[in-house]
């Protein structure tokens, strides 16, 4: 796929058709200052390839960028076999802002987007008619903040769970499981760097408050093993530390596990039929400029570079003819991708 607006996350659906989130391009406004100006503008999109026709089959969803075009909007999509999609919307930032103007009112926010949308062969014009909010993940994390760190939120990673969805909100350093009568609940928590307790079940704030806060590592991804248990990828904070980064082993009902170090920059997880897990990392050393990486694991531990020198990509999946797809200049307008990989 190529021309695609800040390419996220990827998903196959049930009839072999490959879906992907764009982020958007933002529009005309209103525009604040988010560490620099953005501007809004509801371009947010879901693309579709499906028989060799890449078409679009969402789009008018909430999306804001930059002047250098890099988005925030729709960040994965997640199939519901038949049963339609959820699309997640990222803010990356404390969800308060959203009381400046009506418009920022839909990020940090679930989507669940109707089966009619997803007919093959098919393609709808501008509308929400087939997609609506179903989640308010930046009011949970303002009156839960499953973390005890800082308000923030950013809705990134989805995978639909039996009876629910679960969200890897990386603002908000924990999983959310969404049920399916709408409840949203605490499926895990990650520990925060930041000492900045902000919840009614958060410890008072300590005497040796740092002024100067450090930075964050954040869960980005989350996939089922062959074991059945969740397995969450961590994108390492700024300045970036080589080798930083986590996968966590998730068990319902317990405390997560590390399973994994020494990665860097997690954004995307996946495994694929012989149980080989594939991490791939948004940029491999330090510097705006730095080059992803994909990285296979295999069942025995044994890591392998299955590809370098990518240029910050998002999202990894199997699909069902066994190839890789990699979504790749994941920050740009325009000029995004996916790629297809034959391992």
């Amino acid at each position: 796929m190529s021309g695609l607006n800040n390419p996220r996350g990827l998903a196959f659906g049930p009839d072999g058709a490959l879906f992907v989130a764009e982020a958007g391009r933002g529009g005309s406004g209103p525009c604040w200052i988010n560490a620099q100006q953005v501007c809004y503008g509801p371009t947010g999109a879901v693309g579709r390839l499906w028989q060799g026709k890449q078409d679009t089959v969402v789009s008018g969803l909430p999306s804001y960028a930059n002047a250098a075009g890099r988005a925030e909007g729709p960040n994965a999509v997640g199939l519901l076999g038949m049963g339609g999609a959820y699309v997640t919307i990222g803010l990356e930032t404390d969800p308060t802002i959203r009381t400046q103007a009506p418009e920022l009112a839909g990020f940090a926010r679930l989507v669940h987007v109707s089966p009619t949308a997803l007919v093959p062969g098919q393609a709808h014009p501008p509308s929400n008619v087939t997609w609506e909010f179903v989640a308010d993940l930046g009011t949970y994390e303002i009156d839960v903040n499953p973390d005890c760190g800082r308000i923030d939120s950013n809705p990134f990673a989805v995978l639909p769970a039996p009876g629910g969805v679960i969200v890897a909100d990386a603002g908000g350093n924990a999983l959310i499981r969404r049920d399916a009568n709408g409840d949203l609940s605490t499926f895990a928590a990650f520990s925060s760097r930041y000492t900045t307790p902000q919840g009614p079940q958060c410890p008072a704030v300590p005497v040796d408050y740092p002024t100067t806060l450090p930075n964050e590592t954040v869960p980005t991804s989350i996939a089922v093993g062959p074991d059945g248990a969740y397995y969450v990828g961590q994108l390492a904070g700024f300045p970036l530390v080589v080798g930083a980064a986590r996968i966590y082993r998730v068990v319902p009902g317990t405390t997560p596990e590390v399973f994994l170090t020494g990665f860097t920059f997690v954004i995307s997880l996946a495994f694929d039929s012989q149980g080989n897990l594939y991490v791939l990392q948004h940029q491999d050393g330090p510097g705006g400029a730095g080059t992803g990486s994909l990285i296979r694991v295999a069942p025995d531990g044994r890591r392998t570079t299955v590809i370098a020198g990518l240029t910050r990509p998002t999202s990894v999946a199997i699909g069902p003819d066994g190839a890789i797809y990699i979504s790749h200049r994941g920050i740009s307008v325009g000029i995004g991708e996916v790629l297809r990989i034959r391992p």
